[in-house]
């Protein structure tokens, strides 16, 4: 396993890397007007979950997922996060890393393969591809 050091990365890919640290501490705390501001409002959700089932879903599905946790007072979920991957240059970036966490109310974990553009001065979210599989 080959764990990504910050200062392996350039500076674009730091720009990115902390892009996803601050959407995965805004999304486990349902931050969700935060959730606005880190999702371009023509992002895409793609979810295979562990029975092969595609579920499709867009920023205002997404925030209300949070919502929902956010107003159910759910506790905060897990931040774990392993980074296999990160690229970048100055309009694009792209991530590959593995979440460990309970969206569907249950433990999983998560391989994430998230494209980032970057608009109005900051990173945004334009399309995550998200495989579950159950915690071993």
């Amino acid at each position: 396993m080959t764990t990504i050091q910050i200062s392996d990365l350039s500076p674009k890919q730091a720009e990115v890397k902390q892009a996803i640290d601050d959407l995965i501490q805004t999304a486990t705390t349902y931050d969700v007007s935060e959730l606005d501001r880190i999702y371009h409002d023509d992002m895409k959700i793609f979810m295979l979950d562990v029975s092969g089932e595609l579920n499709l879903a867009n920023k205002d599905d997404f925030k209300g997922i949070f919502k929902s946790k956010r107003d159910a007072g759910d506790p905060p979920m897990n931040t774990w996060a392993e980074f296999h991957s990160i690229e970048a240059d100055d309009k694009t970036g792209h991530v590959l890393l593995s979440r460990k966490n309970n969206l569907a109310g249950h433990d999983q974990i998560l391989t994430l393969s998230i494209d980032l553009e970057f608009h109005d001065s900051h990173w945004q979210v334009m399309r995550e591809v998200i495989f579950l599989r159950p915690d071993a």
